[in-house]
């Protein structure tokens, strides 16, 4: 029955029902990455010309425009779905067991259905002069298969272990806003790898204005390098950065902590107050 009830929980069988919450899990996954793609990949569209060179997409327009809409998805969403929005982080989560298969194939499927329509949507508003790639990924010139192999498995390795080090719950010392750190891990990826490979590190990011623009060129590097990445990231936060489960004494000082704060803000209100 032990063996039976591991393979279960595993695979997730228990997890598919018509009451189980992983209907609404997909659908938050579905449309966080949707809008991911649709005002991501919005950044990167070009509309510069000769006569107005300002209208060309700059690195730093994309870095925001992508860190700041992971950040207000996960923000957004998460509670609902744990707020992966990329295969890679999912397929981590999968591989050191923090979700089971059944669960992972549904949030693969979704977000690789919202990557697509948030590109359909970007390709529907915008003028067809100006698709280009729809803010797809490609490597730079120079830029070697092998280069963008390795620079996607970095930045996605880098995002990864944000996600999991943000989100280890035995972590008592995480201050301030998780969701606002993954997307800062993204804005500052973004300025490293834009010029390489346009800065994946997500397939369903990558997947979707591919499909739509049917430019695949090298498309398996964006595969391949952000899942790398992000199951490297996994294991090795899994099995080296972990923090210990946490006991007593630590829930002690940690309500300690919290109360004194309290009361110095308490006291800082009073002084205002009476100023």
């Amino acid at each position: 029955m032990g063996r039976v009830r591991q393979f279960r929980s595993f695979c997730g069988i228990d997890e598919v029902s018509a009451t189980s919450s992983l209907w609404k899990s997909m659908v938050a996954e579905y449309i966080g990455t949707a809008v991911i793609v649709l005002i991501g990949c919005g950044s990167c569209i070009n509309w510069g010309s000769p006569e107005k060179p300002q209208g060309e997409a700059t690195m730093v327009q994309i870095a925001i425009g992508f860190g700041i809409t992971v950040a207000s998805m996960v923000q957004a969403l998460g509670h609902v779905s744990g707020g992966h929005l990329n295969p890679a982080v999912t397929i981590g989560m999968l591989f050191v067991g923090r979700v089971s298969l059944l669960r992972s194939f549904f949030y693969l499927c979704s977000q690789l259905i919202g990557g697509i329509t948030g590109a359909a949507i970007l390709r529907a508003v915008t003028p067809e002069a100006r698709h280009g790639a729809l803010g797809g990924t490609s490597l730079a010139e120079g830029v070697t298969p092998l280069m963008g192999l390795g620079v996607e498995a970095c930045i996605t390795f880098i995002l990864v272990l944000t996600v999991f080090g943000v989100c280890d719950a035995n972590r008592l010392d995480v201050q301030g806003s998780a969701p606002l750190a993954i997307g800062l891990s993204v804005t500052t990826c973004h300025v490293f790898a834009v010029r390489y490979t346009g800065a994946g590190m997500n397939v369903a990011r990558s997947f979707g204005p591919a499909v739509m623009s049917g430019m695949f060129d090298d498309h398996w590097v964006f595969w391949l390098g952000p899942i790398l990445g992000g199951v490297i990231a996994a294991v090795v936060y899994e099995n080296v950065f972990q923090a210990p489960p946490i006991t007593t004494e630590d829930l002690d000082k940690a309500q300690i902590t919290v109360m004194a704060k309290l009361a110095n803000k308490e006291v800082v209100a009073d002084r205002t107050t009476s100023i």
